[in-house]
């Protein structure tokens, strides 16, 4: 169903329309903990076994997490401009933006998948993989690559289908998508003993079927709403318009991307405990912070559509209504994190060691605390987003990555290449990096907020700009 962000009461549509998202997302995320889980538990016929399988599994995350950010970069700025238009009632370029963003990113998704599996055993040997695992490692990853057309495919309909106000019909798909999903990796796993690449087939296989019917019954309800002139299929304009938006949104999910690259090549220089209990904290710490980052894409949508129709005045009311429910989503995993962490590690392992325990239990209690400031951070991000106030939420989130990734080889390492003297924590000064870049990053975006960039007649005036021309 397609709703008007535009009008009622603006707390009530923002529990409405975000909570859908919310539960697309721990669907998400628990089909990404079970492909750890099941290898943990299930690859080979020992504890040792389960354990170099979730470091493999683990050790290409952030590859395929910056694809994910790639994805995830398209899918806002399309769906910034598609709400703004949508919120204006501009209709028929409305259609055009969405037919010229599904054909722009399927034509990204293959040039990506093609550089992927070139340079994937190059990746995997830049990032220090061990070489017990490389192997492992760089199947898993190739699979994955091969995906990438669904994956991308996927995320640009559920952008598009939010930026028209519909967020329960990406839950259904996800649902399924995801249910599929854990059952193939069972089947292809257990009976089937494909080990990590059973993991990744059933991936591909569960998302490539989403993909397509979503695909489907997206344009099916976009030829439903009546225009009187016929839209162009493609617009070299209207992909100006977007990629205004879109390629800001992108590098920024990108960079953050390569900095979490960069913290994983500092990881993987360690032993494989240390990388398996690192990679089941992350995929525990991801869940959470891909929770609140549904929350900013509801605030990034509400606040296109208002500022599309003039209402600037409803926005304010958005952003409190979201920081409700981002300290209501944020005292679960605040709870479980700190109160039954090593639960909580423990479902990654049949038997896990007492390093690998020791790193997954020590990181969820560092960062979880700080969920709340970090939640801040996205809600007041999703507002400057949604008002197309690129330069303030780039300059927000390039702080996190930086802090992060400066003060990760500045604490974790003997020497900074070798030579420079740093502070030779261990893993132990990854506990530092992530709390402190998150406070000071949230200051940033916060501060944005309250100075009213996202009022600012250059961002507030763009969608009149594209409907004059």
């Amino acid at each position: 169903m397609i709703t008007d962000l535009t009008k009622g009461k603006p707390s009530s549509l923002i529990w409405r329309f975000t909570l859908p998202m919310l539960i697309s997302i721990i669907f998400q995320q628990m089909y990404n903990i079970c492909d750890s889980v099941i290898a943990g538990n299930f690859v080979g016929s020992a504890p040792i076994d389960g354990e170099l399988a979730l470091a493999a599994v683990g050790a290409s995350y952030p590859v395929t997490m910056l694809f994910i950010q790639i994805a995830n970069g398209i899918n806002g700025g399309c769906a910034v401009v598609i709400s703004q238009l949508f919120g204006a009632k501009e209709h028929v370029r409305m259609k055009t933006a969405v037919s010229t963003s599904m054909i722009t990113t399927l034509a990204l998704a293959a040039v990506l998948t093609l550089g992927g599996l070139i340079f994937c055993d190059p990746i995997m040997t830049a990032l220090n993989t061990p070489a017990n695992i490389f192997a492992d490692s760089a199947l898993y990853l190739r699979i994955y690559i091969a995906g990438l057309p669904f994956l991308f495919m996927y995320n640009v309909c559920t952008g598009i289908f939010t930026a028209l106000g519909d967020s329960k019909t990406p839950l259904i798909f996800l649902i399924a998508s995801s249910v599929g999903n854990i059952i193939l990796d069972l089947i292809m796993v257990i009976p089937m003993q494909m080990g990590v690449a059973g993991v990744a087939w059933a991936t591909f296989i569960a998302q490539g079927v989403s993909a397509v019917l979503a695909a489907v019954s997206l344009f099916a309800r976009i030829g439903r709403i009546k225009t009187v002139h016929k839209s162009p299929l493609f617009s070299p304009h209207m992909l100006g318009t977007i990629s205004r938006i879109a390629i800001p949104t992108i590098c920024q999910q990108s960079f953050v991307s390569v900095g979490n690259l960069l913290i994983q090549g500092l990881v993987n220089g360690m032993d494989s405990a240390v990388i398996a209990g690192y990679s089941s904290a992350i995929k525990l710490n991801t869940f959470a912070v891909n929770a609140m980052a549904c929350i900013s894409n509801g605030i990034s949508s509400f606040t296109a559509q208002n500022i599309g129709a003039g209402k600037h005045e409803r926005v304010p009311q958005g952003y409190k209504a979201g920081l409700v429910f981002t300290a209501v989503c944020v005292v679960p995993f605040l709870v479980c994190y700190l109160c039954f962490s090593e639960a909580m590690i423990g479902i990654f392992f049949s038997e896990p060691s007492d390093e690998a325990l020791r790193i997954g239990v020590s990181f969820l209690r560092a960062a979880s605390p700080f969920y709340a400031v970090l939640g801040v951070k996205l809600l007041s991000d999703g507002v400057l987003k949604g008002a197309g106030a690129m330069k303030s939420f780039m300059a927000a989130t390039f702080s996190d990555l930086l802090l992060r990734v400066v003060l990760s080889y500045l604490l974790v390492p003997e020497t900074i290449a070798g030579v420079i003297p740093a502070a030779g924590m261990g893993f132990d000064g990854f506990l530092w990096a992530w709390p402190i870049g998150w406070g000071l990053s949230a200051l940033m975006s916060l501060w944005f907020y309250l100075r009213g960039n996202w009022r600012s007649t250059a961002f507030a005036s763009s969608l009149s700009k594209i409907v004059r021309q």
